[in-house]
């Protein structure tokens, strides 16, 4: 079976300037993957992001690189074998394995005549609702950022030198829920300080507070926070499961750290063994992304999935969210196409 690989750029600008502890980002820009049979078109993503060094170049490169494996491809073939062939060309590019496995999932529930997710769910009961995420950026911003878009569950980008004053501020309007993430930006001993305080203002969790590669100051974190630590930038792959396990109470995947939802549904399984709670997130990609990634909600504890909803437009139709519930789009497959 010959199958059509297309890869696409494009830039998509956000409502607001995103600021978390390491940049701003004022325009996302993204790759979309399409992959063709002649009768349906299966689509996937990846984004830039400067902390993983992905670019246009490299994904456009990358994808076009394994293009000629899809000149023969046997029919049916699942996902994950599809997976193993490609992993040992694009080792060094996992955002764009992503976007080209998550477009072949697509296409292949398509084939199949199923919604994607029903690979693994029989039903969308009782399914995670996402939170909103509410960029560093002056107090007054952040608060009016809330009074815009009410939302059952915020996460709020930390990493300032008055982080506790901003929680304690936001509190005053909204009795939602607030994780926070500090991307790396805090101390152990700043950490186990803020969790009781952030604990009294009704935080759930605290997504990433140390540097990636401070193991030793995790394990302190596990036995003496008093708020759950889930890791971010210290679990990118499947062998990273097992060892933020010992240092973590919870993972937060990114289908394009981890090469895309056949990686994902492995870490799934690892983390769920080890007990671990399980977060599936975003990097402000478009509603080609977030309803691939949401195809994963009845899988997990927690969902971070708001990317498209932070954008100025859309490129694509696909999942949308009421008040953070997810509302799956009609069809097989992810459901989202693009619109342009």
């Amino acid at each position: 079976m010959k199958l059509q690989l297309t890869v696409q750029s494009f830039e998509l600008p956000l409502k607001n300037p995103f600021t978390i502890s390491r940049y701003t980002v004022t325009i996302q820009k993204t790759v979309v993957v399409s992959i063709s049979d002649g009768n349906f078109v299966g689509y996937g993503e990846s984004t830039v992001n400067p902390y993983y060094n992905s670019t246009i170049e490299s994904l456009k490169a990358s994808a076009e690189s394994v293009k000629y494996i899809f000149n023969d491809i046997e029919e049916n073939l699942h996902p994950a074998e599809l997976w193993k062939r490609l992993q040992p060309k694009l080792e060094d590019n996992y955002f764009a394995l992503c976007a080209i496995d998550t477009a072949y999932w697509d296409l292949y529930a398509k084939q199949q005549q199923k919604p994607l997710r029903r690979f693994w769910s029989e039903n969308d009961e009782n399914l995670p609702k996402t939170n909103f995420t509410i960029g560093i950026d002056s107090i007054d911003v952040m608060k009016s950022k809330i009074e815009e878009t009410p939302w059952p569950i915020y996460k709020i980008k930390l990493g300032t030198k008055n982080d506790l004053e901003i929680i304690r501020e936001l509190r005053k309007i909204t009795d939602s829920v607030f994780r926070v993430d500090a991307n790396c930006a805090w101390t152990v001993d700043e950490t186990l300080e803020n969790a009781k305080i952030l604990k009294e203002l009704n935080v759930e969790f605290i997504e990433q507070p140390l540097k990636a590669d401070n193991w030793n100051g995790m394990k302190i974190l596990k036995e003496k926070s008093v708020l759950p630590i889930i890791a971010d930038e210290s679990c990118l792959k499947l062998e990273d499961v097992s060892k933020c396990a010992e240092v973590f109470h919870g993972i937060n995947i990114k289908l394009m750290k981890c090469g895309g939802i056949t990686s994902a549904l492995q870490m799934i399984q690892i983390a769920k063994a080890k007990q671990l709670k399980i977060m599936v997130g975003c990097m402000t990609e478009s509603s080609i992304g977030i309803s691939n990634l949401a195809q994963l909600a009845s899988l997990l504890d927690y969902i971070d999935a708001d990317g498209a909803l932070l954008l100025q437009s859309d490129i694509a139709k696909g999942v949308t969210f009421n008040n953070g519930k997810i509302l799956f789009a009609d069809g097989n497959g992810s459901g989202a196409a693009l619109q342009l």
